[in-house]
């Protein structure tokens, strides 16, 4: 049995809690929250048989193995290295922190205390998301990666009239790039490897933060384009261009049907079963690698976090976003 703490109560938290209960060897120990009130309305609504509003007496706990970090960006990397440097496993929400160098530091608590680190990036260890990775020589030389996740947020209209949640609010390392940008890079990342060089552009809101951008990514003998937003809709499906077909995918956040269309006509339907909520996988493959002994996993991998947050960092450099979280590890 693995007994879990979470760190964050919002709706993702209830997700992986739920999600995670469908795998033996979780247990919900105990939940965090800066406010006594909320951490016991949602360690009565989650089952958790404790609650923590100081991190240090959480991370000190004898009672929890490892912990879920939903918290805002900005507080992903004192968190988690306060927890990995007392002994904690931690699976951390995408992004995975604020910037490369957290991340560097991130990894480096992870490796000298002997404890995973692993990036809670749902779309990689998917079923179908391995199935584009097995039928992608198919396709022949690939030459171009489109993808785009462009969801209007539900606090823009608040934004509009004012009030800046933390979604917009660069104190919080929050923006479109962070929150779902990244849900586009970080498959093309493990898929393709770093990029040559990237071209980035963005809309930037009055409160610092991208509304949208588009970066295109250099791989020499193929390119990449990927498009996100907070304040616009998109239905396009993701596509993996081939000289000798394309694979099409639903929505490349989370991947669940999965066609080649080869240049012949002909249409082949590679989808494969996926039965569990999108965020069993990932719990599946952190509480696995513990099981194991091992310290890192081979899909969300570090080196695959710290070169998805290097061409994050790139792209703000680009656009002119910068946040105080960028001050620290320097």
């Amino acid at each position: 049995m693995i007994r879990f703490a979470t760190i964050g109560t919002n709706w993702i938290t209830e997700a992986f809690i739920r999600a995670a209960k469908q795998v033996p060897s979780f247990h919900l120990q105990a939940v965090y929250s800066r406010q006594q009130e909320t951490a016991n309305a949602f360690a009565e609504k989650t089952g958790a048989t404790e609650t923590f509003t100081n991190l240090h007496e959480l991370a000190v706990s004898k009672n929890v193995d490892a912990v879920y970090i939903a918290s805002p960006n900005a507080f992903h990397a004192e968190q988690a290295i306060t927890l990995m440097n007392h002994g904690k496993h931690v699976i951390c929400e995408k992004p995975l922190a604020s910037n490369a160098k957290e991340v560097e530091a991130m990894i480096e608590a992870a490796q000298k205390n002997g404890v995973v680190l692993m990036e809670a990036m749902k779309a990689t260890c998917l079923p179908n998301f391995q199935a584009i990775q097995h039928h992608l020589p198919k396709i022949g030389r690939v030459r171009r990666y489109v993808a785009s996740y462009c969801q209007y947020s539900s606090r823009y209209d608040a934004f509009k009239q004012g009030t800046v949640a933390n979604a917009f609010n660069p104190a919080f390392s929050s923006g479109a790039l962070m929150d779902l940008g990244v849900y586009c890079l970080y498959p093309l990342v493990v898929l393709f490897g770093e990029p040559k060089a990237i071209q980035a552009h963005s809309v930037r809101l009055s409160s610092g933060v991208d509304g949208e951008g588009s970066i295109m990514l250099d791989y020499g003998e193929m390119d990449a384009i990927v498009m996100y937003s907070k304040i616009a809709n998109s239905y396009a499906p993701a596509e993996i261009q081939g000289e000798e077909g394309t694979i099409v995918i639903d929505a490349i956040h989370t991947p669940t049907r999965v066609h080649i269309h080869y240049r012949d006509g002909r249409i082949e339907d590679v989808t494969v079963p996926q039965p569990y909520e999108p965020m069993y996988y990932e719990a599946l493959e952190f509480m696995s690698l513990i099981e194991r002994g091992e310290k890192e996993s081979t899909i969300n991998s570090h080196a695959h976090s710290l070169a998805t947050m290097k061409v994050m960092d790139e792209a703000r450099k680009q656009t002119g976003i910068v946040f105080p979280a960028d001050e620290r590890f320097v």
